[in-house]
């Protein structure tokens, strides 16, 4: 990036360290830097730190918080008895989005990989286990349909199974306006597993 002067070629190096992001996108995205206003730039700056500085784990469910608990933790409208699993905050973002699930979650922050050297013991399950105490009817796990989620999901199950809780796993399968002919064999296994009656 000779063609820059440095500050510059640092700005789009560090653009292009964002996922998704590509060298053409970064150059786009610190030239849209160095059109705004120096006061719009110091907002930009301000929000970045910020969110870095002032969000947490929730301490129950270890989803994002400014606070000790988030709020779906601390709403009076949840049911606490239902508790969703998922892997990552982002997809208690994408649960969310549904606005239909009402009970509360827990984010594993990973899954069990024994090839990347990650154990039950690296991500939050005996987090998870220890809030199973009183009135939980149901653990959902959301896990994603990858190997890792799977033997998350049935690790999972096998310790909660003891205690004596429902658990149940997120329905997969084809997609909403995809085609049965181009779907892979895992996913119309996964979509005949999870058939119900209509």
């Amino acid at each position: 990036m000779e063609q820059y002067t440095a500050p510059i070629a640092r700005l789009i190096e560090e653009f292009a360290k964002l996922p998704g992001i590509g060298k053409k996108t970064a150059q786009r995205l610190a030239f849209c830097i160095l059109d705004m206003e120096n006061e719009e730039v110091l907002n930009f700056a301000k929000a970045v730190v910020n969110a870095k500085k002032l969000t947490k784990f929730c301490t129950i469910c270890g989803n994002l918080s400014e606070a000790e608990h988030c709020n779906i933790c601390q709403s009076a409208k949840r049911d606490k008895s239902i508790i969703c699993v998922v892997e990552d905050v982002k997809d208690v973002a994408a649960m969310e989005r549904t606005k239909d699930f009402m009970g509360v979650y827990h984010v594993l922050h990973g899954t069990i990989s024994p090839l990347d050297g990650i154990g039950p013991d690296q991500i939050n399950i005996k987090e998870l286990i220890s809030r199973l105490t009183g009135d939980i009817n149901e653990v959902i796990l959301a896990t994603n349909p990858t190997i890792e989620g799977e033997a998350t999901a049935v690790y999972i199950s096998r310790l909660i199974k003891t205690m004596g809780i429902k658990v149940t796993r997120i329905a997969h399968g084809i997609p909403i306006g995809g085609d049965i002919e181009y779907a892979d064999e895992v996913t119309l296994l996964k979509a005949m597993e999870g058939r119900r009656e209509i």
